[in-house]
């Protein structure tokens, strides 16, 4: 099948199918809904692409802009005019997929324009694919979804939309963004001859497929959607106008900013590719403190301070290793508190150590996991912490049954979290320190300058795999994990000091 020619009639019962800006416009009265500028922008540029005979098109708009939403529409609108047409719906996962796929099928029900478009008998109107009403008869299904990942040998297409196709778990490393290029270079073979290729997405990586440029680093020679036709509509334009004015006005962009840090903000928001390798952790933006933690009891209320704020969560990270001392990686702990306002104070950084044992069933010996655990142990019970999480990738998925021995042996009432790394470790480092550093809302006590954290800060180049970052790993999976928030029994006097962490007593008798 060839593309209809543009201006074509519909082949609908019912009226004929407006313009696209029209029919978003009527959708969104229909659902109560404002239309906003942005989206007519968008709207008027998919239709102008569609009319004009582009075959291949790429829109970046930033996070929460609606932009799915919008092309669900689209697909919608394409059938109302051409119901012949088959449009394969492609994303990183077949959850998302389906999720627009559903959201098409739902406009083809509503929308007044498609009225006549569901078919008195729908053999195919499931929530990943379905057959409106068409005068052909055609293999394929008006609409399908598919993850990237997917089988699509055998299918044929009239229109392939890849919406947000690059997403961290397709893009992380350099093997999965090859297959991510080998998988969506396949789309030539699914589309009819003249076919539309509809790419709607935002940069996660340097080496995004949506780079305007070659990544001559990565041994490309041209851009990997070179001679795409291009719409990008960052939240903010270069004089600082907000796109979405009503949604995002400048207030919110920059707390966005903040919250988000400049990295990602860079990318997500104003859809400028960062290269990792360029990252930097300055500890000029760290926050000194000297005050030491205050943990206070009284009414059965356990309460722990820091310079005056009261502290209510905490994490602690522990990546461990049994290396020799001084050599290989080290074994690094890490607790970082955080105070109501979203203050970040890292309180203390250890390097933990061993006397290696020759003899580990000789008299008195204690083995070097043991050690470990023990000094583990004793930095929870200095800090009051929780809970301890500790990374069980390789050797770490033998300590944890040790380490909660040593709590036990000891009276430390935390709990051992197990935790499996599975992303990158230059991506988990740099999304962590990011945002706090620069928003300033990352403290560290004066002992944390006394260890070689900071230097690891200094030599941290992402990707380059030469300096030492067990440190900087232990620092991030605390300031990266959600705060445990388990009840813990009171142990030697002491209470939890979280609030909310503590029992309540209630009636369990009633009259009924």
């Amino acid at each position: 099948m060839t593309r209809p020619a543009q201006g074509a009639a519909p082949r609908l019962p019912g009226a004929r199918v407006p313009g696209f800006g029209e029919f978003v416009w009527v959708w969104d009265r229909q659902q109560g809904l404002q239309t906003a500028a942005v989206h007519l922008r968008m709207a008027r540029w998919l239709e102008a692409g569609w009319r004009h005979g582009e075959t291949r098109l790429l829109l970046q708009a930033f996070r929460s802009a609606g932009k799915s939403s919008l092309v669900g529409l689209f697909g919608a609108w394409l059938l109302g005019r051409h119901p012949d047409l088959r449009i394969l719906v492609l994303a990183a996962e077949q959850a998302l997929a389906v999720k627009m796929v559903r959201q098409v099928r739902g406009i083809v029900e509503r929308h007044p324009f498609l009225a006549g478009l569901r078919p008195e008998r729908a053999p195919e109107w499931a929530a990943d694919r379905f057959t409106v009403e068409r005068p052909g008869v055609l293999r394929d299904p008006s609409v399908l979804a598919r993850g990237v990942s997917a089988n699509v040998t055998g299918s044929r297409a009239d229109v392939v939309i890849c919406d947000d196709v690059e997403v961290p778990n397709t893009c992380d490393t350099p093997e999965k963004r090859a297959e991510l290029r080998r998988r969506l270079g396949e789309i030539d073979y699914l589309l009819v001859p003249g076919g539309l290729q509809l790419f709607v997405g935002t940069p996660h990586t340097y080496f995004t497929i949506y780079a305007d440029g070659p990544r001559r680093e990565a041994g490309e020679t041209r851009a990997f959607l070179d001679g795409f036709t291009r719409l990008t509509v960052p939240i903010q334009d270069a004089d600082g106008t907000p796109a979405w004015p009503d949604r995002f006005p400048p207030a919110a962009i920059r707390e966005l900013a903040r919250r988000s840090g400049p990295n990602s903000f860079a990318s997500q928001m104003l859809l400028q590719p960062v290269n990792a390798a360029e990252g930097r952790l300055d500890p000029a933006r760290l926050r000194r403190y000297s005050a030491e933690l205050d943990y206070t009891e009284g009414n059965d209320e356990a309460v722990l301070t820091l310079r005056g704020a009261r502290l209510v969560a905490a994490a602690c990270w522990w990546d461990p290793s049994y290396g020799a001392p001084g050599r290989g990686d080290a074994s690094v702990i890490a607790a970082v508190f955080l105070d109501a306002a979203g203050n970040a104070y890292l309180h203390r950084v250890h390097y933990l150590t061993h006397q290696p044992v020759a003899d580990p069933a000789g008299p008195g010996a204690v083995d070097e996991a043991t050690q470990l655990c023990r000094q583990a142990a004793a930095f929870a019970r200095a800090l009051y912490l929780p809970s301890i999480s500790l990374e069980v990738n390789g050797l770490g998925r033998f300590l944890p049954g040790l380490l909660r021995r040593e709590l036990a042996t000891g009276g430390v009432p935390a709990a051992v979290r197990e935790v499996t790394s599975r992303r990158p470790k230059d991506i988990r480092i740099l999304e962590a320190f990011d945002a706090p550093l620069a928003a300033g809302a990352l403290h560290a006590h004066d002992s944390v300058f006394a260890t070689p954290l900071l230097q690891e800060m200094r030599d941290w180049r992402p990707g380059l795999g030469h300096a030492r970052d067990d440190g900087l790993d232990a620092v991030a999976g605390c300031l990266a994990s959600e705060p445990v928030r388990l009840p813990r029994l009171p142990a030697a006097g002491r209470h939890t000091w979280r609030p909310g962490a503590t029992g309540v007593r209630a009636l369990s008798e009633f009259d009924v």
